[in-house]
């Protein structure tokens, strides 16, 4: 299993701290001649290590190209599917589909579509859980807006939840990127939201898992000339 690289020095700290934690319960339980107790410790440390080590596994995936969709740039489900006002930089009615992440969920996030990065911005804020209907607008979060090669405009937000406290993006403002290239990554839980033009068809519903980089969660029905 591949490691994402966001993961490296939280696997390596917490590892130590889990070690140190094993080394305290064995001095202090041996004393004590109580072997259940330090294969009980034992396990649980190690089940727990082996969470913190799956939650950075870099799956690999086939790479698709369709001028005409825009996939899930992440894992999980969807959790809202309405017509909002965006007023951060499009300034324009669109269609946003909110995705969940839990943390059982692989935390790496795609581009959702092809073209030029057109607007990045980095916005510090809140903490609440990543369903609250505020979230996308108060917590830490990142804003970046796709320009397709047919003019259509795409965002997505990376919001990060009550428990993910650091937001990772790779995206800069002028740079071409292809389409479910990896975007960034979202550290223990968080959501993420796509919005996408008005008039596009929607292929996803609430309660839908989807996949990211797989998953086609809406079709750009025209392109503006």
């Amino acid at each position: 299993m591949k490691i994402n690289k966001e993961g490296y020095k939280i696997i390596t700290v917490s590892g130590l701290i889990c070690l140190a934690i094993w080394f305290f319960f064995y001095w202090m339980l041996t004393s004590r001649e109580d072997s259940l107790l330090i294969w009980a410790s034992t396990l649980f440390l190690l089940v727990f290590w082996g969470f913190v080590v799956a939650f950075f596994r870099e799956p690999r995936r086939v790479r698709i190209h369709d001028e005409e969709l825009v996939f899930s740039p992440c894992d999980g489900r969807v959790v809202v599917t309405e017509v909002v006002t965006e007023d951060e930089h499009i300034k324009e009615e669109m269609m946003q589909i909110s995705i969940f992440m839990s943390v059982t969920n692989v935390h790496m996030n795609w581009v959702p579509v092809a073209g030029t990065v057109e607007y990045f911005k980095y916005h510090p804020g809140r903490f609440l859980v990543a369903w609250h209907p505020k979230s996308s607008t108060e917590n830490e979060r990142t804003t970046t807006v796709v320009k397709m090669n047919s003019g259509e405009r795409v965002l997505f937000r990376q919001i990060a939840g009550l428990v993910a406290r650091r937001i990772v993006s790779y995206m800069k403002e002028g740079t071409q990127v292809e389409q479910n290239s990896v975007a960034g990554f979202i550290k223990f839980g968080s959501r993420i939201d796509v919005l996408v033009p008005k008039d596009a068809k929607l292929l996803v519903e609430i309660g839908d898992s989807v996949v990211g980089s797989q998953t086609p969660i809406a079709r750009i029905k025209k392109a503006k000339k």
